[in-house]
């Protein structure tokens, strides 16, 4: 990864939903490199942290974000999941997942400091 310009892919959000989480990221991280995919053959892209939708949009062998986790490579990026759900942000924790947000908190500190967690990027906040 380049600390200056991290990949972040987002795996199975909707249009609006992408647009959304795209502008949040590049307000923490405005080097970042944001890609979206719909598409499992879309996985093996390279990347330094996939943001998943908790149920994929798109052509996904599972609709399941959690089991999109759960199954990606040993050596894989780390993977976050997206949901306001607390259970399931737990259940994505289990799974392997790394500590993420939902999507009504995603531009708050809380968001910034996982992204920032995730990528191994130190806060620059004072």
């Amino acid at each position: 990864m380049t600390e200056s310009a991290p990949t972040v892919t987002l795996v199975g959000h909707c249009r609006p939903d992408m647009f959304a989480l795209t502008s949040a990221i590049r307000g923490f991280i405005p080097s970042a490199n944001v890609v979206g995919i719909n598409d499992e053959s879309q996985m093996s892209e390279p990347t330094d942290l996939y943001v998943v939708n908790r149920i994929l949009d798109g052509s996904f062998d599972n609709e399941s974000g959690i089991e999109l986790i759960r199954n990606l490579d040993e050596g894989a990026a780390p993977a976050m999941l997206i949901t306001n759900i607390e259970e399931h942000a737990q259940t994505a924790l289990k799974a392997g997942a790394v500590p993420g947000f939902g999507k009504a908190n995603m531009r708050s500190p809380e968001a910034q400091a996982a992204l920032l967690a995730a990528l191994k990027i130190e806060s620059t906040a004072e």
